[in-house]
């Protein structure tokens, strides 16, 4: 299974053509995105609503609102759950000085032993034993996890 991380959903929701052919060309089942990612991407819709003061402002913070909730309807969200809460106790006890919501995708992603698809290889590369990969990168189609 492939999680996507943020970056990677935002670019899908921009209509980045590579990204969404490599998308695809998976089955539901070897695709998901975290609960972290909603977390994250809900925060960053709802500042821009809130900021919004003129009616264009508003028509597109509203626009990228609901592109928001349909991705998120049509794609599996990961839970962080017992396992992932572990996992980001031991990623936090080893002081990688990575953001926490990085971690939090991290533990999930290790708890599910999973590949995190990011651009953020500087900070995910540092963590132990995590698979990633960045689909912004090239047009190779994946065939399975490695």
């Amino acid at each position: 299974m492939y999680i996507l991380d943020t970056d990677h959903v935002t670019l899908y929701q921009q209509g980045y053509a590579a990204l969404g052919q490599r998308i695809a060309g998976l089955s539901p089942e070897e695709l998901g995105t975290t609960v972290i990612t909603y977390e994250e991407q809900l925060q960053g819709r709802l500042a821009v609503v809130r900021r919004a003061r003129t009616v264009p402002e508003r028509v597109t913070a509203y626009y990228w609102l609901r592109r928001t909730l349909d991705f998120f309807c049509r794609f599996p969200v990961i839970p962080f759950v017992e396992g992932a809460a572990k996992a980001f106790q031991h990623l936090k006890d080893l002081k990688l000085r990575i953001g926490t919501q990085d971690l939090l995708i991290a533990a999930i992603a290790l708890s599910r032993q999973t590949t995190v698809v990011t651009r953020n290889q500087r900070d995910f590369g540092r963590i132990p034993d995590l698979l990633i990969d960045d689909w912004s990168l090239s047009t190779d189609f994946p065939t399975a996890n490695p």
